[in-house]
């Protein structure tokens, strides 16, 4: 009996698990490119006003999933080897601060610079695997981080300074994804999440109790409205990492590795024509170079995709 096959030669099952994992991919990119929108609908809360609160509202919102899944026993698993839970607090760590430089990026009118970090985050991630992993790059990798570096030099001489915001989250999301990769397939990403943010939990609370005891906070103090939009802040966070994991498990690498423009693409948008910041001609020019390396990036992922 012969499996039933589409146009494309793929068994039917498999065409439509890609489609299901190329949904998925796609929304959870599309939802962290709407977050810049969000994180500013949440003025007049600081930065680190919404990164506490999004930290502890993540965990509640973990904690309801894993009571649903029954996925409390796989992180009791998690948390009795020392190894994969001392990776997982330095996971948070990086994490934390990606979401902080994040949110400084939306707060402080940098939107634009954030999106910078999160192009040539793929060309951080490379070239850290170049040297923890000792990997080695095809030649269009090194064409691609060299432009990207040229472009990088050229964003910094026109705007006067280092774009330090984007250095920050690229180097930090590329760093988290190292140190995932160490803690390898047998922690999924509810259950790794939901022990990255409990490990930041206990100061963001402290964090939250010290704005509510000195009346600083916006949380009870902005109406229902931004009370309710601080409370989806955990869903926010956790919902587009769940469609990400489960796109990686049903599609190619190479189509996750194209999908992940959509983020700064939008990021890159918001920032221009939504919320009206600078655009110099030096910075036009380093955005043209860092998109040639990204295409030179995605260039060589299709062609290894095909080759395999």
């Amino acid at each position: 009996m012969t499996q039933n096959s589409d146009a494309s030669g793929l068994p039917a099952d498999q065409t439509a698990r890609r489609r299901a994992g190329l949904a998925n991919g796609t929304a959870a990119y599309l939802l962290w490119g709407f977050l810049p929108l969000y994180f500013s609908a949440l003025a007049p809360a600081g930065s680190l006003e919404i990164l506490a609160h999004r930290i502890v509202w993540c965990l509640v919102f973990c904690a309801l999933l894993l009571g649903l899944t029954r996925g409390y026993p796989l992180v009791w698993r998690i948390l009795t080897s020392p190894r994969t839970t001392w990776l997982l607090v330095a996971a948070s760590i990086l994490v934390c601060i990606n979401w902080l430089g994040f949110l400084l990026g939306v707060e402080l009118g940098r939107v634009v610079e954030v999106s910078l970090g999160y192009y040539i985050n793929p060309l951080i991630t490379i070239l850290l695997g170049v040297v923890f992993l000792r990997e080695k790059l095809r030649p269009l990798q090194w064409a691609a981080v060299g432009v990207a570096f040229v472009a990088v030099l050229v964003i910094s001489i026109g705007y006067g300074a280092v774009p330090w915001l984007g250095l920050l989250v690229a180097f930090t999301f590329a760093g988290y994804g190292l140190v995932k990769n160490k803690v390898g397939g047998t922690v999924g990403a509810l259950g790794g999440l939901s022990i990255e943010t409990l490990v930041l939990t206990a100061p963001a609370a402290a964090f939250i109790g010290w704005t509510l005891s000195t009346e600083a906070d916006t949380f009870t103090q902005q109406g229902s409205w931004h009370l309710v939009l601080m409370l989806l802040l955990g869903p926010a966070t956790a919902v587009p990492l769940l469609l990400f994991s489960a796109a990686t498990r049903r599609i190619p690498l190479s189509w996750v590795g194209m999908l992940q423009f959509i983020t700064p693409t939008m990021q890159f948008i918001t920032g221009v024509w939504l919320l009206g910041e600078e655009m110099s001609p030096a910075r036009w020019a380093g955005f043209l170079i860092i998109w040639i390396a990204c295409s030179l990036f995605i260039t060589d992922m299709v062609r290894v995709s095909r080759r395999r």
